[in-house]
């Protein structure tokens, strides 16, 4: 084991993979079990940081990769994620390699991808590689918030349901890189939101720019209502 390798073992969080599957063209269900997550400060939202690389001969920052919380089991100890495995990368190899029973090393990303309960109405936008996300964002809003939610994929077979078996995000089938018939898509709901709204866009950095300023400039809406974290870029790897 090199030293960096040592290092992650002794001073990142121990889990144990408890399950695996596939639950979409380009995703994996996995979930992992770690000792002491009943103590842990979470907010729906957090990232995981896994350390991927273990035993690879690579730089730093291609064995670790993040991974959004689909759900946060504090009873159980578990954590689920949806592994999306659309690049060649680190991550996706991992993704597709890992078995049962492994054991991995993780560490927290808290960002400000979070759940807010400030606004009255949402618009939770994103393609598959968010969708977790916006999934334990969806479920972890009160429910007197307003919330329409959208995904999009170029065919229905990259879509999967959230950890409940629930679908509650209407469809769009709309090409990688949608650009203005994404904003075409929700501009009519949109629309319809009054008084205190809340955006959040995930996915593909070319959509989390073009929402961003299609809610800033057509909409009026100011910076704090919305949240855009691009998960993934064409032209690099390694999103945090």
């Amino acid at each position: 084991m090199g030293l960096i390798d040592n290092l992650a073992s002794k001073l990142l969080n121990k889990a144990v993979i408890v399950h695996k599957s596939k639950i979409a063209d380009n995703t994996f269900h996995i979930r992992i079990h770690s000792s002491g997550l009943k103590l842990t400060e979470y907010v729906p939202g957090y990232f995981l940081r896994i350390f991927c690389g273990m035993g690879m001969s690579v730089n730093l920052k291609d064995k670790i990769r993040s991974y959004s919380v689909w759900y946060f089991d504090r009873k159980a100890e578990t954590i689920d994620i949806a592994a999306c495995t659309h690049s060649n990368g680190p991550g996706s190899k991992w993704a597709q390699d890992c078995a049962v029973g492994d054991t991995i090393y993780f560490g927290w990303h808290k960002g400000k991808f979070i759940v807010d309960q400030s606004a009255d109405s949402y618009v939770l936008v994103g393609d598959t590689s968010a969708l977790g996300h916006l999934y334990e964002i969806y479920r972890n809003l009160s429910v007197s918030k307003k919330i329409y939610g959208f995904v999009y994929a170029e065919n229905e077979k990259g879509i999967f349901p959230d950890i409940d078996g629930s679908k509650p995000f209407q469809f769009l089938q709309l090409a990688v890189n949608p650009g203005e018939r994404l904003v075409q898509s929700i501009d009519s709901t949109a629309r319809q939101i009054f008084g205190s709204g809340m955006v959040y866009v995930g996915g593909d950095s070319r959509s989390c720019v073009q929402l961003n300023q299609y809610f800033k400039k057509e909409l009026n809406w100011n910076s704090g209502q919305i949240k855009a974290k691009p998960f993934w870029n064409p032209d690099k790897t390694g999103l945090e």
